[in-house]
Parts: structure tokens; C-alpha cells; sequence
């Protein structure tokens, strides 16, 4: 099997895998967290890094946004490069009253509206999508270790990323409670993209996942970060998913 989307050499790319969308950010992590960095593609802007953390190899490889382009880039890292821990780090919407901009997320599970999930079973059972044990409580421990507080649930994984869900004369609309008040009442903590590919697929392949989140957009409050701080800030993510993934 070759790679047409990544095109590194076997053997570039790590065990050990950071997973931004952003191409921005897998860059500012290279740079800014690893040492000996080399950059193993740059194929369609969507950038990958191999590096060491305290000594151990590591990669970063950018996805793009949403459950399709992550999902190339799962199978290729992990069917062709034998990618064996991988942990997403990226950006959500939070949607509940306790939780502000820039928390930490750790999704224990990721429900969906993906028929692309759907598909994978034929649609005869809703599959759990659910973050590898050793991988969520390595995490909790390190955030504890580092004095970082953190979050850990449910997250919503969607394919749109405008939809009109919160209308509630939408789909699921009764004149009292809006879809996302539905989703906050079974404890949703979270809106986002790509997280439920991701543990599909590590699923299928018998290899460890786990998503991580920064707060990008408070949906309770309507706020949200710049795209600039989207890019280049949320360092305590970085620093928790480093920490898990070498250990």
C-alpha cells in the first residue's frame, strides 16, 4: 500500500502522532515543543513534522477540517506508516454554562451525526465512539501533574460546520427546547469535527486514540477566540497530549 496523500517515506513518520487540522499549527508545535525536527511532507499545504519529545520520536501531521480529509490521513498513518498512538489536538465550540474560551476538553466519547459512521456498519447499530482507556486516563493524570484543569465527556461530532440545529423550528424543534438544548441535556460538552473518525478508525485498526480539545467558541455566551489565537496559542493542549503520548 503507498501513501499519495502524505508521500513520506516509511519510516518518516512516528509511532506517535499529534493530529491539528490546522497546517499553522502542526508547524508552531514542530518548532516550538520538539527537537530535531524534520519535515517529512508538504503535499496540498497539509504539512507533517517528525521530531523528539523528551527523546521520544513524535510526529505532527495536519488533517484539514471534518471526518472525510481526517479520514485519508488516519488510514494512510496508519495502514501504510504504522501509526499506533495518535491524539487529536484541536479547536471546539463549547456548549454548556460551566464551560468558558480556552478550557480543556477530553472527549471520553463522541456521538454523531456522520452517515459517513453510519455507512461504515451498514447501519445495523449505532457504533460508540468511544476514546481509548489507557490513552484518557494517562491524560487526566498528566493534566493533574501539570496543574491544568481539564474536562472530560461527551462531544457532538457534525459534518456541517453552519447549520441551523439551534432554530427551534428545526429539526428538532418543539416551540420549548432547541436542538442544542437537547444535546446539553445529555451532557454534550462540546461541538466539533472530527473526533468521531478518529476513534472509528482507531477502532477498526486496533491502535489507541484520544481527542483533545481547546475552547475556540463559547456557543452558551456567543464568543469566541481569534483565528490568530486559534493558530498559534493553546499550549496547555500541546502540553497534556505531549506528555500522554510518550508515556
Amino acid at each position: 500500500m503507498t501513501s499519495i496523500h502524505i508521500a513520506a517515506e516509511v519510516g518518516e513518520v512516528a509511532e506517535r502522532v499529534l493530529l491539528p487540522g490546522d497546517p499553522v499549527r502542526a508547524k508552531i508545535i514542530a518548532e516550538n515543543f520538539l527537537d530535531d525536527v524534520h519535515q517529512y511532507t508538504a503535499i496540498r499545504n497539509i504539512w507533517g513534522f517528525t521530531g523528539k519529545y523528551k527523546g521520544a520520536r513524535v510526529s505532527v501531521q495536519s488533517t484539514g477540517m471534518g471526518i472525510p480529509s481526517i479520514s485519508i490521513y488516519l488510514h494512510e498513518l496508519i495502514h501504510v506508516f504504522g501509526a499506533k498512538k495518535l491524539i487529536r489536538v484541536g479547536t471546539c465550540g463549547g456548549m454548556n454554562e460551566d464551560i468558558r474560551l480556552r478550557d480543556v476538553l477530553i472527549a471520553q466519547g463522541s456521538s454523531t451525526d456522520s452517515s459517513i459512521v453510519r455507512q461504515v456498519l451498514g447501519g445495523a447499530v449505532n457504533f460508540s465512539l468511544l476514546a481509548d482507556f489507557d490513552l484518557l486516563s494517562t491524560a487526566v493524570t498528566v493534566a493533574k501533574d501539570l496543574n491544568l484543569p481539564v474536562k472530560v465527556g461527551n462531544v457532538i461530532c457534525t459534518d456541517l460546520f453552519y447549520n441551523d440545529y439551534d432554530d427551534v423550528n428545526g429539526t428538532f424543534g418543539d416551540g420549548k427546547r432547541t436542538f442544542n438544548d437537547k444535546l446539553r441535556a445529555h451532557g454534550i460538552m462540546a461541538v466539533e469535527m472530527e473526533s468521531a473518525a478518529l476513534y472509528l478508525h482507531a477502532a477498526a485498526a486496533k491502535v489507541q486514540a484520544l481527542a483533545i480539545f481547546t475552547v475556540s467558541d463559547d456557543l452558551w455566551r456567543n464568543e469566541r477566540c481569534t483565528p490568530e489565537e486559534r493558530q498559534s496559542s493553546f499550549n496547555d493542549m500541546i502540553k497534556i497530549a505531549l506528555e500522554t503520548i510518550i508515556r
